[in-house]
């Protein structure tokens, strides 16, 4: 059996698959440990706070060990996979029967197929608390598990000192339980672990945290102190009627943006409600055109298709706040951006060059943008540099609402619900298809002139669809 050197093991790190994301949930692998592997072959799906990723490995080689299971949250330069590659690839791919059939070596290195060292799991990690740890384990294998396990750098190999009493030791623990742990006030040596060989888990920081806290050994039988809730959760929770969903992801970036969407940029909104009966009648049309064969089109496309001619009648409102030059940065371009609610969360797409699509590649555009996100494909790229933002609140049938900016942009559209209702129309008392449009904007470079034409000028289009002639 060839012995599999050091230098025939690549790993593969978490990558920063945004702009300076610091973290990713591992959501599913698509190989075991045995399995072979090609440049570019996707191994993995992880999850950002923007969206689901698959990552494909930059090499040829034969998988040797997965660092982490699926639902691990991994910071970003962590390894996450071993792969042999070269000569360690042949090693690595010979039976597993071969190596468990070969007679242990009494010195030197004993050539296994996941792992490093003499070790015969792939999964073994360094001893628990008070355990011995032999000098032939101390390997390259044993710093980089140290290092997972928030340890700066391992020791080197020596001689097995006496076992270190219990209290001594570190607990194990990956370095988002540790931070988790940290932001909870938890202390590590107080977690009872339930994770293998012993490692604390998200769940049990959890649990540490709604846990009563044992009373001294050596307290007084005077009676003790309540202990003072944590600031991070409530001091109370019932665990047959309540349930916590850790906040991360996509959800957990949203929430965070739509906080310092809120709180930075003053929040203007105005609202019209207007007689789309002519729009509807239009979609219809559109539906039985060949052009538009294949093609999703729905009261979106047009409304999206009037904000665009809303736009360009009055371009100052397409534009940002730039805080540390202290100007506004009017766009010559737009990439409007459509809200979409995901299992994972809502997620804020744009299409690139907007302003530039013919009605046809628009309509083409929507419905690429909402596949990929019913899919949860959505790329990080797909949702940076959006200037202006439609969300239709509309499906959900809700009239109307106030929407928050996407961090960065100036101006939201919400199109609430089309609705036959009674309306006067042409001196008369008719039902009439009605919706109510609510435009919010940053009042800091859009003034309520400016708001107030840009959500006319919408309403305008959608009342008389010919203006996107007119007008254009």
């Amino acid at each position: 059996m060839t012995t599999m050197t050091d230098s025939s093991v690549r790993e593969f790190k978490m990558p920063d698959v945004g702009e300076g994301l610091t973290e990713a949930e591992i959501l599913k692998w698509y190989v075991q440990p045995g399995d072979t592997v090609t440049d570019g072959q996707v191994v993995c799906e992880v999850e950002t706070a923007k969206a689901a990723v698959e990552l494909p490995i930059p090499y040829d080689g034969v998988v040797r060990e997965l660092h982490f299971p699926e639902g691990t949250t991994v910071d970003v330069g962590t390894s996450i996979i071993a792969v042999a590659v070269g000569d360690g690839a042949a090693a690595a791919a010979e039976p597993v029967q071969e190596a468990v059939a070969e007679e242990p070596k009494p010195e030197g290195r004993q050539p296994v197929l996941v792992g490093y060292g003499v070790s015969t799991s792939s999964t073994k990690r360094r001893p628990r608390k008070g355990a011995e740890a032999p000098a032939a384990a101390q390997t390259p294998a044993v710093a980089i598990q140290a290092e997972l396990n928030g340890h700066g750098q391992a020791a080197p190999a020596a001689p097995a000192a006496p076992a270190a009493p219990v209290t001594g030791d570190r607990p194990l623990a990956k370095p988002p339980v540790r931070k988790l742990a940290k932001d909870l006030g938890v202390d590590l040596a107080t977690v009872v672990p339930s994770g293998p060989d012993g490692i604390i888990t998200r769940e049990d920081v959890h649990a540490a945290v709604s846990a009563p806290e044992p009373a001294q050994a050596a307290a007084p039988r005077s009676e003790p102190a309540a202990p003072a809730p944590s600031p991070s959760a409530p001091s109370s929770y019932d665990t047959t009627r309540e349930t916590r969903v850790p906040v991360k992801g996509v959800r957990k970036a949203t929430a965070a943006a739509m906080v310092g969407s809120a709180f930075t940029a003053p929040h203007v909104t105005e609202f019209v409600t207007v007689d789309v009966t002519r729009t509807m009648k239009l979609v219809e049309e559109l539906k039985q055109d060949k052009e538009y064969t294949g093609l999703r089109v729905n009261p979106l496309l047009l409304i999206a298709k009037a904000l665009l001619v809303a736009i360009r009648r009055n371009p100052d409102v397409n534009a940002s706040w730039d805080e540390a030059a202290q100007e506004i940065v009017v766009k010559h371009y737009v990439n409007l951006g459509i809200a979409a609610a995901t299992p994972r969360g809502l997620i804020v797409p744009n299409i690139k060059d907007a302003h530039a699509q013919t009605l046809p590649q628009l309509a083409g555009s929507l419905g690429e943008l909402v596949s990929t996100a019913r899919e949860g494909k959505t790329s990080p790229a797909a949702m940076q540099g959006g200037t202006v933002t439609i969300t239709n609140v509309g499906v959900f049938g809700v009239d109307t609402g106030t929407p928050i900016l996407n961090p960065g942009e100036s101006a939201i559209l919400a199109v609430g619900a089309i609705k036959l209702q009674p309306w006067v129309h042409k001196g008369k008392v008719k039902p009439r298809q009605v919706t109510t449009l609510a435009l919010s904007f940053d009042h800091r470079l859009v003034d309520g002139e400016l708001g107030s034409k840009v959500l006319a000028d919408v309403a305008a289009v959608l009342e008389q669809p010919k203006r996107l002639i007119s007008w254009a």
